[in-house]
């Protein structure tokens, strides 16, 4: 979009905030960049020129602007919708492997050479894979910086800058303030914490409209116990991380989520960060979405009633794969029971301080060496387990961050007892594929009947081609049809 200059002139005239993200402002009179929705007045557009991503922008020498403080802006919606190279790259990236593995690393997962990777990410987002992670590290350290404690040089190694002097001159740069003084700024201001020690308490921004109601509500009616739970209006869960693991509170409010972090290892915020923005669906574009189910008449009036789903994805793609053959043909609360016995025999234990959580779910290689006749399952879905967890864990299943989807896709239909429904719930909220469609799904079936729609699967994806790509977020506004607890948000 950034190259649309009219597009983008009114979108800041209009300090629309819908457009947060998707381009960056850069006032070449100032060298300050800004989200389109900034509350200063706007520049003369002779003065503006338009980047695509915050990293651009401080590779061509502009600094964050104090205001609307646009390198924690939303993610650009493009990174979820998008299925090549590069959206997979930039996925990888904010879920901190450059950081990892370096760009080597990034390009190996992406089966291109590290040149390939480099050329694509400059040619698209003008800056580099070195340069979005040097941009991400300094929003993760601004974070450490306003909501914790911890000493300047922790904060540069959490954050993953490799020395205390490199931290200092990327945060002078990016922010026209040294560390000391963010931290001074924070503590006189308005965005300092009340959190306990230990917790990083910060804000998750979205666009708007956003419905807790299904979101939330999908997250607690199948909480498993021991790994997440609803308590005082928030859903709280563990989290598996690279360097450890961590507690998760997430409460909606207005505007934006409130986020409570507890980890064992500062250097794990960043992909936190990113597994829960992923897990709410934080970077999605309602205002498209609801525009292109709304010209359907059967959708409309579901749209109009609550606006602004999103599709309740998930922290870790094996751990929710695991969940679906759980869930295959039984009801929520039985699919609830049998991964809770999963988790209290193979998961591994952790303190909550609040007392409500339990472990960690297991990962794949500690499910790989389970006995299947220890399964109260049927014999059918032992092997459908057992056929899921061993491709997981040697590396013939790929379902992380940057996996291909169709590849995925095609791997799972491969595996025994992985029919459509199996495999489509997985793209849809481990994969994050936003045209992922459910046609066999009982509920998708009954909804369908109630509004006039096609009853038979074949007939129903046919007619559900004109929501494409976001038939994933047409199913959460079909699923509302259905009285079901995962439509309501919890008391």
């Amino acid at each position: 979009m950034h190259t649309d200059t009219e597009r983008c002139v009114r979108a800041v005239q209009s300090k629309d905030a819908r457009f947060d993200g998707w381009f960056f402002t850069a006032v070449l009179t100032t060298r300050i960049y800004c989200r389109p929705s900034c509350p200063v007045v706007p520049p003369k557009a002779r003065n503006m020129t338009f980047y695509p991503s915050a990293a651009a922008c401080q590779q061509a020498g502009f600094r964050a602007c104090k205001r609307c403080r646009p390198d924690t802006s939303p993610g650009s919606p493009e990174w979820n919708v998008r299925a090549d190279s590069v959206a997979r790259a930039m996925r990888l990236i904010q879920d901190g492997v450059v950081d990892r593995e370096g760009v080597p690393g990034l390009a190996a997962r992406l089966g291109y050479s590290a040149r390939q990777i480099e050329r694509q990410l400059l040619a698209e987002l003008g800056a580099g894979p070195l340069a979005l992670a040097r941009s991400q590290r300094a929003q993760t350290a601004r974070v450490l910086i306003e909501t914790t404690g911890l000493p300047m040089a922790e904060v540069a190694f959490a954050a993953g800058f490799s020395s205390v002097r490199t931290f200092n001159d990327t945060v002078r740069e990016v922010f026209a303030h040294a560390p000391g003084e963010l931290r001074a700024r924070a503590i006189r201001g308005t965005r300092a914490t009340d959190a306990a020690p230990g917790v990083i308490a910060l804000r998750l921004p979205y666009r708007a409209p956003l419905n807790p109601s299904n979101l939330f509500g999908h997250l607690a009616a199948t909480a498993v116990p021991g790994v997440e739970e609803w308590r005082e209006g928030a859903y709280r869960r563990t989290l598996t991380l690279p360097h450890g693991h961590g507690i998760v509170a997430l409460s909606p409010r207005a505007g934006h989520i409130d986020c409570r972090l507890s980890l064992t290892d500062p250097r794990d915020l960043t992909q936190a960060i990113s597994r829960c923005r992923r897990l709410l669906d934080l970077d999605a574009d309602p205002v498209a979405v609801d525009g292109q189910l709304r010209a359907d008449p059967l959708l409309a009036p579901l749209v109009d009633a609550a606006p602004g789903r999103r599709v309740p994805r998930t922290v870790d793609a094996a751990e929710f794969a695991v969940r679906a053959v759980l869930g295959q043909q039984v009801s929520t609360a039985a699919a609830r029971t049998h991964a809770a016995r999963l988790v209290r025999a193979h998961g591994v234990p952790v303190e909550d301080p609040e007392g409500g959580l339990t472990h960690l779910f297991p990962s794949s290689a500690a499910l790989a060496g389970l006995d299947p006749e220890s399964l109260a399952l049927p014999r059918s879905r032992r092997a459908t387990l057992t056929g899921l967890v061993s491709a997981l864990a040697d590396g013939s299943l790929h379902l992380g961050e940057g996996a291909d989807r169709e590849r995925s896709r095609a791997e799972l239909a491969a595996l025994p007892g992985f029919g459509p429904w199996t495999v489509e719930i997985i793209a849809m909220r481990a994969l994050g594929d936003p045209d992922a469609f459910l046609p066999t799904d009982l509920g998708i079936r009954r909804s369908a009947g109630q509004l006039g729609l096609p009853a038979t699967p074949a007939a129903l994806t046919a007619r559900a081609a004109r929501w494409s790509p976001w038939r994933a977020y047409a199913v959460q506004y079909l699923w509302t049809v259905d009285d079901h607890p995962i439509n309501h948000l919890p008391a």
